[in-house]
C-alpha cells in the first residue's frame, strides 16, 4: 500500500500573518485526522479488493458458490463504502482549501485596513498641523504688513 504524502492546507505566508499557535495546533490535529482517514479508507478498499478476488474463485458445490457470492457482495459493498469515504474526504478537502483561502485573504484585508486607518489618521493630524502652521504664518505676515512702514506710508499720500 502506498502511504500518502503530506496535505497542503492553505495558511499564511508573511510574517505577521501566520494563524496563532492555536489555530497551527488545530490546523496540524485535523492535517493528521484526515491523513489517518485516508489511510484507513484506502486500506479498507485494498483489503476487500484482495478478499473479493481470493472469493471470486468458481467452485463446483452450490452452497459454497452461494456462500462466496454473499461475501463478493459484502466485499464490493465495503468497497464502495471505502471509495465514498474518499470521495467525501475529497470534498472536505476542497472546501477547507477554499474557505481557508478566503480566512487568509480577510485575514490579509483586515491586516491592510488597519495599515490604511492608521496612515489615514497619520496624514490628518499632519494635515492638521501643516494647517496651524499655515495659519499662524499667516497672522504673523498680516501682523508685518499691517504694522510695516511701506503700508503706512501708501494710506497716508493719498
Amino acid at each position: 500500500m502506498n502511504k500518502a504524502g503530506g496535505i497542503a492546507m492553505g495558511g499564511g505566508g508573511g510574517v505577521g500573518s501566520g494563524p496563532t499557535t492555536a489555530a497551527a495546533a488545530a490546523a496540524a490535529q485535523k492535517q493528521k485526522a484526515l491523513m489517518q482517514r485516508v489511510e484507513t479508507d484506502i486500506a479498507n478498499i485494498v483489503d476487500n479488493f484482495t478478499h473479493l478476488v481470493n472469493v471470486a474463485r468458481i467452485n463446483d458445490t452450490p452452497v459454497r458458490n452461494s456462500q462466496e457470492a454473499f461475501m463478493m457482495e459484502m466485499r464490493a459493498a465495503r468497497m464502495v463504502q471505502a471509495a465514498d469515504s474518499l470521495l467525501k474526504l475529497v470534498s472536505e478537502l476542497k472546501q477547507t482549501a477554499i474557505f481557508s483561502g478566503f480566512a487568509s485573504l480577510n485575514d490579509h484585508v483586515d491586516q491592510r485596513i488597519g495599515e490604511f486607518t492608521q496612515l489615514a489618521e497619520k496624514t490628518d493630524s499632519m494635515l492638521a498641523r501643516i494647517g496651524e502652521e499655515a495659519a499662524a504664518s499667516l497672522k504673523e505676515l498680516e501682523t508685518h504688513y499691517y504694522s510695516s512702514a511701506q503700508r503706512t506710508s501708501q494710506t497716508l499720500e493719498p
